[in-house]
């Protein structure tokens, strides 16, 4: 066998439309392709992510659940689980910076106590 016989078996070989071989998950889905990350590779990742570890412990059936949502959704629980807690901080977040808001302007809209008949705000003696 010549080289340029071996190139044309080689090319025959690759998939083609590489972006739709991925999004179809032609490409990048056999597990016998896969390995884990080197620790100072994962770290990285972590880092340029803003992701970090953590411990938690959890109810069990809330794992279960979480599993189940995620099976449904063809993503892990994990990320799942990520996900749905950053939702959560998000919509808290907005919870206490719109009552915070609130509070400002029944405060800045209250009426403020005079002397007499006076339009001049009540000054406290120093």
């Amino acid at each position: 066998m010549t080289k340029m016989t071996t190139k044309i078996t080689m090319k025959e070989k690759k998939i083609l439309g590489t972006e739709q071989a991925w999004d179809s998950r032609a490409l990048g889905c056999d597990v016998k392709y896969a390995k884990r990350a080197k620790p100072d590779c994962a770290l990285a990742i972590d880092d340029s992510l803003g992701l970090q570890m953590i411990s938690i412990r959890l109810n069990q059936e809330l794992i279960a659940a979480f599993k189940v949502i995620g099976e449904h959704h063809g993503v892990g629980y994990q990320p799942l689980m990520r996900d749905a807690l950053q939702r959560f901080a998000t919509a808290e977040l907005k919870s206490i910076v719109s009552s915070g808001l609130a509070s400002q302007k029944k405060k800045s809209m209250a009426p403020t106590k005079t002397v007499g008949g006076s339009s001049k705000p009540i000054k406290k003696a120093a």
